[in-house]
C-alpha cells in the first residue's frame, strides 16, 4: 500500500459552547483537510499533509497532533505569523464559520514549496477547500495536481463567509469545474451543491461533474445519505446508518478520508457495485464520527467501525 497527500489547510477552531452559564469557546484542531488526512491515518493510510502552519503556539500544537496519529509533515511549510482561527457558532441547520487572521497561516503555500517527491510518489493526492481561495495555494494546488502521477480526488468544502459577492463564487465554481475534469473522485456536501449550482437537484449536479470529466462523483446528504454517480451509471442514493449524532463536526472529512483510505488499498472499483459498497462504508465512519464530540479527534480506526456496525 502507497500514500496519499492532502494538500490543505490545518487552523483551530474556537467552537462555540458554554461555560459556568456564560458563553465560551472551545479550542479544537481543525481545517477540513487537516479532517481528512487525520481520518486517512486513523484508518490505516500512509499520509502526508501539505500545507502552510504558522510560528506560534497553537501551530506548535498543530504539528504536535498530526505526527502524534501518524500523518507526515514532509510537505510543511512554517511561516512566520500566528495560527488563523476559525470561530464556529450553530445558530441554523449548519455551523457558521467565520475566519480570523489576516494573512491567514494556512494560506501561505507557494508552488515553489511543494516537495515534488512526495507529490509524485503519491498514490492519492487530494485537493480541495478553502485554501483554493487564495492564489499562492490556488497556484501551487494546480502544480501539485499537474504532477500526480497517481489517482487525484477533490472537495471544494466551500465557506460561504469566505465568498466576498457574486463574483468570487463564479470564480470558485470555475476553479470547481477546472479540478473536476481531472478528477478521479469529487465529494461535495449538498450545502457545497446549493450554493455553487443553486435550485439543481443533487442528482443533476453529480451527472454535471462527471460530464465535465469527473470518473466518480458524491455528493453527501447528512442523515439522508449520499448520491453516487461512477462508471457511467445513473446517479444512485446510498443510505446512512442510523445512529445517535452529538456533534456533526467532521463527518464530511471522514467520508472522503474514508473513500481516500480504501483508494489506498485497493484502488478504484471497476464496477459501480463496488462504489457503493465503499460509499457505504464511508458513510458508517461519518455515522460513528457524528455520535462523537469534536471532528479530528472522532476519528475512528477500521475496527472501531466494525465493532459498531457489526452484523
Amino acid at each position: 500500500m502507497g500514500y496519499a497527500v492532502v494538500l490543505g489547510e490545518a487552523l483551530v477552531d474556537l467552537l462555540e459552547t458554554e461555560y459556568d452559564g456564560t458563553p465560551a469557546y472551545r479550542q479544537a484542531i481543525g481545517g477540513g483537510p487537516l479532517n481528512v488526512a487525520v481520518g486517512v491515518a486513523r484508518l490505516g493510510g500512509e499520509v502526508q499533509f501539505v500545507g502552510s502552519l504558522g510560528d506560534d503556539v497553537l501551530a506548535g500544537r498543530i504539528r504536535d497532533f498530526l505526527t502524534g496519529v501518524g500523518v507526515g509533515l514532509d510537505g510543511a511549510v512554517t511561516a512566520p505569523v500566528p495560527t488563523a482561527l476559525a470561530v464556529v457558532s450553530y445558530a441554523g441547520a449548519e455551523p457558521d464559520f467565520r475566519f480570523y487572521g489576516e494573512p491567514p497561516s494556512y494560506g501561505l503555500l507557494t508552488a515553489d514549496d511543494l516537495d515534488v517527491g512526495v507529490i509524485e510518489g503519491a498514490d492519492v493526492l487530494y485537493c480541495g477547500s478553502v485554501v483554493l481561495l487564495r492564489p499562492t495555494v490556488l497556484a501551487a494546488a494546480r502544480r501539485a495536481w499537474s504532477l500526480a502521477a497517481g489517482l487525484r480526488v477533490f472537495d471544494p468544502n466551500v465557506r460561504p463567509r469566505l465568498l466576498d459577492g457574486p463574483a468570487a463564487l463564479a470564480g470558485l465554481r470555475e476553479v470547481v469545474a477546472e479540478f473536476a475534469a481531472g478528477a478521479h473522485v469529487v465529494k461535495l456536501s449538498s450545502a457545497d451543491a446549493e450554493l455553487l449550482y443553486p435550485g439543481e437537484p443533487v442528482e443533476g449536479v453529480a451527472a454535471y461533474l462527471r460530464e465535465l470529466g469527473a470518473a466518480t462523483v458524491v455528493v453527501t446528504l447528512g442523515a439522508d445519505g449520499a448520491v453516487l454517480a461512477a462508471a457511467d451509471a445513473d446517479p444512485v442514493r446510498v443510505p446512512a446508518p442510523k445512529v445517535n449524532p452529538v456533534d456533526t463536526t467532521g463527518a464530511g472529512d471522514s467520508v472522503m478520508a474514508a473513500l481516500i483510505a480504501d483508494l489506498l488499498v485497493a484502488g478504484e472499483p471497476g464496477e459501480p457495485a463496488g462504489w457503493i459498497e465503499r460509499v457505504a462504508f464511508a458513510l458508517r465512519v461519518a455515522g460513528l464520527v457524528c455520535e462523537s464530540p469534536g471532528g479530528a479527534t472522532s476519528m475512528p480506526t477500521r475496527a472501531e467501525v466494525l465493532a459498531r456496525f457489526a452484523g
